[in-house]
């Protein structure tokens, strides 16, 4: 059952939250494990009816980052000014251009109007709210601080927003170089290597290997473009298909941490996501346990989701997260456990990941900014390497060809 709590450390400190629970003993035992002693408790009942009203559809409609940006930045600028949630959810939807989410924050209205929670409306569209939104305004609403729940939200979608971007950015140099390159390669292939074969085909000349494999190449994509058209397209849809399954997300996981220079932006990534969004669900109320649930469903990586689902378990045992995340040196580098130790220790958690997640923020800044440096000569070697055994492959039977008419 889902319990609103509220429990004191032995500082003083006060701390509310919701927690999925099978009683109150349970309920105490876990807040225990996190330093509280329970206070006052009250049960949230949610009926089974409002739990199946999640259309299918809904869990496949999606928004941009920068959309729900602005959506939780403006409702807490709203809700600050004094404006009833309902109405100032009415008059997002009113000045949204997109007409999807107009829509959906219409229905949201309307939910709430009917006397729907604000949390349970946002749950019956998992494709654009997820877990981590909706239990960070599930807290607001029952301990009465929406408006601060709001804000911390719009910076974490900010901080988000930001490190996404730098790493697309950093990215798209060489992705557009790589999509010319092959480009241009089956032009070559298709259009103008066929004319010079031509000249190979009049002459009593032995064709290199490297020669015999370009020609063929280009074989295939004159005489079957269609059928290497279908088959990239169905590779494409495989692919998509295999990295939803956990065979693919496991290999897909397991190459980004361990590629070069890859590796390096992932984990420091992924540290900084697990660093903030922690930092926000405590600071918002939620427990450490739930938050870590929450956690294993929002980092994307298949290592990293694994080593939170292991802490959900281990620290409901008493075991300290600290030690737990040391376990896995791979992933979480040193920095991280020594980090979470100070904060257990101090009693400061939120703040020390905080600052532990701008300082991996600040890391990943950098490494974007350097990124083109790093990659243009590695590009540079592959695109010389293709074009020189292009070129090598086609003067061969040049030479050949003159030595026969000498």
């Amino acid at each position: 059952m889902k319990i609103f709590y509220s429990a004191k450390n032995y500082t003083g400190e006060t701390k509310q939250g919701e927690l999925d629970v099978k009683n109150e003993r349970e309920l105490a035992t876990q807040l225990r494990a996190d330093g509280f002693i329970l206070t006052s408790f009250k049960e949230i009942r949610v009926s089974e009816r409002e739990k199946a009203q999640v259309n299918f559809l809904n869990r496949f409609i999606r928004i941009s980052l920068t959309d729900k940006l602005m959506f939780a930045r403006n409702l807490s600028v709203m809700i600050v000014s004094g404006l009833p949630l309902s109405r100032a959810i009415k008059n997002i939807a009113l000045q949204t251009e997109k007409k999807k989410f107009a829509q959906i924050l219409m229905e949201i209205y309307e939910e709430i109007q009917a006397g729907n929670s604000f949390a349970d409306a946002l749950a019956k569209y998992p494709g654009i709210f997820d877990d981590l939104f909706v239990n960070m305004i599930r807290v607001g609403e029952v301990s009465g601080n929406l408006e601060e729940v709001l804000n911390i939200l719009a910076l974490q979608l900010e901080k988000e927003h930001e490190l996404m971007s730098k790493v697309k950015g950093a990215m798209t140099y060489p992705a557009v170089i790589l999509t010319v390159m092959i480009g241009i390669g089956i032009v070559m292939l298709t259009y103008v290597l066929p004319k010079l074969m031509s000249v190979f085909t009049d002459m009593d000349v032995v064709l290199p290997a490297s020669t015999r494999f370009i020609i063929a190449l280009s074989n295939v994509f004159q005489n079957h473009g269609i059928l290497v058209a279908l088959a990239f397209a169905s590779l494409i849809i495989f692919l998509r298909f295999f990295m939803m399954m956990e065979a693919g997300k496991k290999t897909l996981g397991f190459l980004l941490v361990n590629m070069p220079i890859v590796r390096n932006i992932v984990i420091k990534v992924n540290c900084s996501r697990f660093a903030r969004i922690y930092s926000s669900l405590l600071k918002s109320g939620v427990s450490s346990v739930e938050s870590l649930k929450i956690l294993s469903e929002t980092l994307t990586n298949y290592y990293y989701q694994n080593a939170m689902k292991d802490c959900v378990v281990k620290i409901q045992k008493g075991i300290a997260l600290s030690a737990i995340v040391s376990k896995y040196p791979r992933i979480f580098p040193v920095l991280v456990s020594q980090m979470i130790q100070v904060g257990e220790e101090t009693g400061k958690t939120e703040t020390v990941l905080l600052k532990l997640a701008e300082f991996y923020e600040d890391e990943v800044s950098q490494i974007t900014k350097n990124m083109s440096s790093i990659i243009e000569p590695i590009l540079m070697v592959f695109i010389g390497a293709a074009v020189g055994f292009f070129a090598i492959s086609m003067l061969q039977p040049m030479y050949s060809i003159m030595d026969n008419i000498k």
